[in-house]
């Protein structure tokens, strides 16, 4: 099995028990903080991989960073478990599969808002807004520029892609008097 996979496991099991017993959002923001702690210092990372580190020496590492981190219980655990399991690098993809399981839990999905110039403030909300409509569920949006799109915009939902850029349609034009 993949690393990928395993982490959906524990992400999902972790998810599972922490709906039913505690607060989702303050255990991803301290799993998050123990994976920026942990990819911040080369030194700590390569004490909680390496095969010549006993896992029972990675377990009181784990402890005393938990405890410092006054990490919930729940999540703790799920750390002490995977040290116990010499599985730690698998932190990194624990936590973005978490956050991703979480969205989709407060049905909120991502966007990515592409156009040619930057889009003030309150057009953006109305093309958050009208994202939201189009997939029935709250959108956040991030944006950026990209001049090659000479104008319009895309949106990627997802793997839902939205295209009304000019360079797209004066691409399907060129295509149509070729043909």
């Amino acid at each position: 099995m993949n690393t990928r996979a395993s982490a959906a496991r524990f992400a999902r099991a972790l998810l599972d028990v922490v709906i039913q017993e505690g607060d989702p959002e303050q255990v991803e923001r301290q799993l998050q903080a123990f994976a920026d702690l942990y990819r911040r210092h080369p030194d700590l990372h390569k004490a909680l991989t390496s095969p010549i580190v006993p896992p029972s020496g990675k377990r009181g590492i784990v402890e005393r960073l938990t405890a410092h981190l006054e990490m919930a219980p729940v999540a703790a655990r799920l750390l002490l478990l995977l040290a116990e399991r010499d599985r730690l690098a698998l932190v990194p993809d624990v936590v973005a599969v978490y956050s991703e399981r979480l969205l989709e839990h407060r049905h909120v999905v991502r966007a990515e808002l592409t156009t040619a110039v930057p889009l003030p403030a309150d057009r953006a909300a109305r093309l958050e807004q009208r994202l939201s409509e189009v997939t029935g569920r709250r959108v956040t949006m991030t944006t950026r520029v990209d001049p090659a799109l000479i104008g319009g915009a895309v949106a990627r939902v997802g793997s839902t892609v939205y295209d009304g850029s000019i360079a797209t349609q004066l691409g399907k034009i060129r295509e149509r008097l070729k043909a």
